[in-house]
């Protein structure tokens, strides 16, 4: 049987969708290839030496010649090389006093401007504001602050010397009693407007009627912060701990441009400055030891991921 006739102009729409598809096919292809130098340059310079730095680890390279097969020698001294342990230490030291003051400041700022019986104008001006120092190197902010805190000739010391607190110069960079807690107030006084952003986003987006009822009901300012706030807030609180935490374990510029008489990986005074990372940075660049050194990244590497699986843990608990 032969098959019924088409109805006018079918030929010509078949025509035009069959000659249609191949031109779409060509286009795709053709953003493939845009898109092609995007991914070699992110699999060269992101994933290449991830995966490198992973080899590396189990091997006694030193920077030139063959990579010799070490095994698990590089961990294993890892976990009995005392030193790293007190560089790991003394960043966990700088970086628990330095959130601690980061989250206060941005809690306490994030209390002012989302109260509604304040009603506080030009908010995007403060948060510009609050936000500026952590657009200035962190040379910048070393060479300021090693001005503003010399022993001798510091604006600091003076100042204070002329109101009467101190009747004595104070070495703040000098002292360990002193040197690290200077550390994390300049790190708090750089990354505070950071979180106080992130945490106002998210207050932002908690619906108004919930503070309104609140206000209603008699609830004051402390109150609606603890009970509606602070429990909305949660995945935003986690994403500012987890990225402050990255951060902190990968402190290196400041420790290392304010320590001693010169950048340097020593960590004056008597080591209380030196990171974890400028122990790494030790190892990798001052006496080649890229083995080691990468042993110790990957070591960095699962104390973050272990502690912010924990995170991530204790704070699902907490939402359900």
């Amino acid at each position: 049987m032969c098959s019924p006739p088409l109805p006018c102009g079918t030929e010509g729409t078949m025509a035009k969708t069959n000659v249609g598809k191949p031109k779409k096919r060509n286009l795709n292809r053709m953003a493939y290839l845009f898109v092609l130098p995007f991914v070699i340059v992110f699999l060269t310079f992101s994933v290449y030496p991830v995966f490198r730095t992973l080899y590396l680890s189990f091997t006694s390279y030193k920077g030139f010649g063959d990579a010799k097969w070490a095994g698990l020698a590089n961990y294993i001294r890892v976990f009995k090389d005392k030193f790293f342990w007190k560089a790991l230490g003394n960043t966990v030291k700088i970086w628990g006093v330095n959130i601690i003051l980061q989250l206060g400041l941005a809690f306490l700022l994030t209390v002012i401007f989302s109260d509604i019986k304040y009603k506080i104008r030009g908010l995007s001006v403060f948060r510009a504001v609050y936000y500026l120092p952590n657009l200035i190197a962190a040379t910048s902010v070393a060479f300021l602050f090693k001005t503003l805190l010399d022993w001798k000739y510091g604006s600091f010391n003076q100042l204070l010397l002329t109101m009467g607190i101190a009747k004595e110069q104070i070495n703040w960079l000098g002292s360990t009693s002193t040197a690290p807690y200077v550390i994390s107030v300049i790190g708090a006084w750089m990354w505070f407007g950071n979180s106080f952003i992130m945490l106002m986003a998210g207050v932002q987006g908690i619906p108004t009627d919930y503070f309104e009822a609140a206000a209603i009901d008699g609830a004051g300012r402390w109150k609606v912060f603890a009970k509606i706030t602070i429990p909305l807030l949660r995945p935003i609180m986690l994403y500012v701990f987890v990225t402050s935490l990255i951060g902190g374990l990968q402190l290196f510029d400041l420790p290392f441009l304010m320590n001693g008489n010169a950048p340097n990986t020593a960590g004056e005074p008597s080591g209380c400055l030196q990171t974890a990372v400028m122990y790494l940075y030790k190892f990798g660049f001052e006496t080649h030891q890229v083995g080691y050194a990468s042993a110790i990244a990957y070591t960095l590497f699962f104390i973050i991921l272990i502690v912010s699986i924990i995170q991530f843990k204790t704070l699902g608990r907490e939402e359900d």
